[in-house]
């Protein structure tokens, strides 16, 4: 399940809450009770093994080094 980064106009606290992603624009209420808060814009970052062309000819470069430029 995706989680969503809030703050709290009125306390400045920033929490987090775990949620689908139908109900991703829903408020939420900030852990001292607060009604206004705001959803904060985050960078996920996916890292890992691939198994695909560019890996298997030792890519790199602009292109995936698959092409030899």
């Amino acid at each position: 399940m995706p989680r969503y980064e809030f703050r709290c106009r009125a306390c400045g606290d920033t929490f987090e809450v775990n949620r689908p992603m139908a109900e991703a624009g829903a408020p939420a209420t900030c852990p001292q009770g607060h009604a206004d808060t705001v959803k904060l814009l985050s960078a996920v970052s996916v890292t890992g093994r691939g198994t695909g062309a560019a890996q298997a000819s030792g890519g790199g470069g602009c292109c995936g080094g698959a092409c030899g430029c």
